[in-house]
């Protein structure tokens, strides 16, 4: 069956904009993937995430042959806007838990694929540029006197990992409210001890 274009003639064929559509199919693939995953969980078809991308099946294999390609590319979007919340001098901690329980509460499916393979190379990656993210919004916290020296990146990364963890196996209306409860709590063992 053939797609129309908006406004052309019922049985239209939609016009193939060849290589050029690549980046902007792969940008809509994500997007489309991020929102099936979030409502429908990781035994979506990927015949959903391709309609709602607007392309075809064979469009979405060429970009992501299997689910954890297409995990990988949606978390590396996500550790981009990680990487942009701690930027900044003054951003630390909560600045990264909030945008990691942001992203948690609707990438549990994602978060479980991820760790699911955690030897492949790209989740290897993808856990390296969490650390890389983590070291910053902790050395921004000690300039602040904000962390404690009994801590360190590997206890910040534990927190992250419990956190993701207790909201996949929370209902999904009260992830928002139990992220908050799990980081508030793990908080105070940041802080500077007299």
């Amino acid at each position: 069956m053939s797609e129309a274009s908006p406004g052309a003639a019922p049985g239209a064929r939609k016009p193939n904009r060849g290589p050029s559509a690549g980046p902007g199919n792969r940008l809509a693939l994500i997007a489309a993937a991020r929102e099936i995953f979030a409502t429908d969980g990781l035994g979506a078809p990927f015949s959903a995430i391709a309609k709602r991308a607007g392309v075809g099946q064979g469009s979405l294999y060429r970009h992501f042959p299997d689910r954890l390609s297409l995990a990988v590319a949606v978390f590396d979007e996500n550790i981009d806007e990680l990487e942009a919340a701690v930027a900044p001098e003054d951003a630390g901690l909560d600045a990264l838990l909030e945008g990691v329980i942001r992203q948690a509460v609707v990438s549990t499916a994602l978060i479980d694929l991820i760790t699911a393979n955690p030897d492949d190379p790209r989740v290897v990656e993808l856990g390296a540029r969490v650390r890389a993210i983590a070291s910053q919004a902790v050395a921004h916290e000690r300039a602040a006197g904000r962390f404690g020296e009994h801590a360190d990146v590997d206890d910040v990364l534990l927190a992250i990992s419990m956190v993701a963890g207790v909201l996949t196996r929370t209902e999904p209306d009260a992830r928002a409210v139990t992220a908050r409860r799990a980081w508030d709590l793990l908080h105070t063992a940041f802080v500077p001890r007299p």
